[in-house]
């Protein structure tokens, strides 16, 4: 017999004492509910900014739980003593009534004010500290140049300056030192967008022609998402990005990496030879583009990203980059060492295989994810540029080859 098909049986407070055992039951299923530590938590915590605002919440909830215990207590103190105990207590005349009692008021407005008081102090404290990076830390701050667009966000580093180039730049994946605070200026090319990691820092907007910034620090390495918080559009919800906070040697060994140019795999003759893979084509627009595995430790999966395979196929990697150029995606697509063009309107790609995530956060960086981003990238973010600007735009037509030999030559840029 369902559980619902018993509730008649019960009293009206026996089901709700049911149901509300059946509710935390089904939740229990999920352990991250009760630890609060899911991807995006902002109670488990990893950054003095981050903790900051944190303790301010606390405060205000156990402000609030003094409050509702209190009226609570009131409440179900005055229903029980003064409730019907009869059907002619139900029906007899009301007692008098009165104006109130103006001491009680005022002890009530006195509280209520003092409440306030306990709450407005720790926020004051944490508007403060979270404004800017503390005088005493502003000479370690390293500094980030974040532009939020549709849909996706762009990074640049102006301390790291590549010659004839301009700042390094990255695409949807922060990589910060860690124990180190970190100044963000935060810009927008098109709509409001919001700057957002939960574990690190609160929201603040990007509006377009008007400078803001924010600022966070990583206790420890880490890897860290985020996402805009601003409705930006068609693909609002898919606005996402990643922040991997790194000690201060794996850092820097990062950074001379990305300062090279596009790396370039050569036939060595023990290759493979050109073999194009088969992937699939039956995507749902919702899918999921993550497996468990990389769920499990993501740092780690970053890490190994950064690797080059050990089984490359060097003549289908040149292909790919062939196609790269007849197909004019490199006219949107910055690929330094490769070949001249691109735009900083679009995601950089010099190293794009060093990625954890593609498509702004949303699918994971491996082949099959890769071959369905190109193939369906309107289904994947409807109304991204790459589809409207670039598909539609240059009637770009890629055929089964076509993606097997992109995926390898865009996997290769590490």
């Amino acid at each position: 017999m369902r559980l619902y098909s018993l509730l008649p049986h019960f009293t009206r407070w026996g089901r709700a004492a049911v149901l509300a055992g059946a509710t935390l039951l089904l939740t229990g299923c999920d352990l991250n509910f009760w630890r609060m530590d899911g991807h995006q938590s902002t109670i488990v915590v990893n950054g003095p900014v981050a903790r900051s605002q944190l303790d301010v919440f606390y405060t205000t909830v156990a402000v609030t739980m003094v409050i509702f215990v209190i009226v609570g207590s009131v409440l179900a103190y005055a229903t029980l003593k003064f409730r019907a105990k009869s059907s002619e207590d139900e029906h007899a005349e009301p007692p008098e009534q009165g104006h109130g009692n103006p001491l009680i008021e005022l002890s009530l407005i006195g509280a209520s004010v003092m409440a306030l008081v306990i709450i407005a102090i720790p926020t004051l404290k944490a508007i403060w500290f979270t404004y800017d990076v503390p005088a005493e830390e502003k000479a370690n701050a390293y500094e980030v140049n974040a532009t939020g667009l549709q849909w996706w966000f762009r990074f640049d580093y102006p301390n790291e300056q590549i010659n004839g180039v301009g700042p390094l730049t990255t695409s949807n994946e922060l990589v910060i030192p860690a124990g180190r605070p970190i100044r963000i200026n935060l810009r927008s090319n098109d709509v409001i967008h919001s700057f957002w990691v939960p574990k690190l820092a609160g929201k603040v907007d990007m509006i377009p022609n008007r400078g803001n910034f924010i600022w966070l620090q990583a206790d420890e390495p880490g890897y860290f998402w985020g996402q805009c918080a601003e409705y930006c559009g068609e693909s609002h919800a898919v606005m996402r990005f990643r922040v991997i906070a790194l000690g201060p040697r794996e850092f820097n060994e990062w950074v001379g990496r990305q300062m090279e140019p596009a790396r370039t795999v050569k036939d060595t003759g023990d290759q493979p030879k050109a073999q194009f893979a088969s992937y699939r084509t039956d995507w749902k627009r919702n899918e999921k583009g993550y497996s468990g595995k990389f769920d499990l430790n993501p740092l780690d999966a970053w890490r190994a990203h950064q690797e080059p395979e050990k089984h490359e196929n060097a003549a289908l990697i040149a292909k790919g980059k062939e196609l790269f150029q007849a197909k004019t995606c490199f006219s949107c697509h910055v690929i330094r060492g490769h070949m001249v063009g691109g735009s900083s309107a679009y995601p950089d790609l010099t190293h794009v295989g060093a990625r954890t995530t593609i498509a702004a956060g949303l699918l994971e960086n491996n082949p099959e994810q890769l071959a369905r981003w190109i193939t369906h990238p309107n289904e994947v973010k409807p109304g991204n540029k790459m589809y409207v600007n670039g598909y539609l735009a240059n009637n770009i037509q890629l055929t089964p080859d076509d993606v097997s030999a992109l995926v390898a030559y865009l996997s290769s840029l590490k």
